[in-house]
């Protein structure tokens, strides 16, 4: 299995963990959301598979600066009450808006969210 780390270059996360993946030896890709655009349909199954209360990064820049109508699409996403395309759309248009990094195999089904030691054990390292 060929990880991909996806995230943004600039996360210190993102480069911990690229940093600790080059240090075992492991072979991976990185791809950087806001170059490598995600696709809406990418980020909806990604919701599908770990739930917007995860893969939503309420604690971000981009989370304190999104307007009324987003926060609410977000927010009944959350609660089980929204419209899960209207998020996807709103994660690939604010790709920031992702809890990183999110890691994914060759199928795009993700592995692990975050660099925590749960992550780190599900990438082998």
């Amino acid at each position: 299995m060929l990880p991909t780390l996806n995230g943004i270059k600039t996360c210190d996360t993102c480069r911990k963990a690229a940093k600790a993946l080059e240090a075992a030896d492991r072979a991976h890709r990185i791809r950087d959301l806001r170059d490598d655009a995600l696709k809406a349909e990418e980020a909806g199954a990604w919701l599908d598979q770990i739930g917007a209360d995860r893969l939503v990064n309420r604690r971000s820049t981009t989370w304190r600066n999104l307007g009324d109508a987003d926060r609410a699409v977000v927010e009944a996403a959350i609660a089980g009450t929204g419209d899960r395309a209207a998020l996807a759309a709103l994660l690939a248009r604010e790709p920031t808006l992702v809890k990183r990094p999110v890691f994914t195999d060759e199928d795009g089904r993700v592995i692990a969210l975050g660099f925590d030691t749960a992550a780190k054990a599900a990438l082998g390292i």
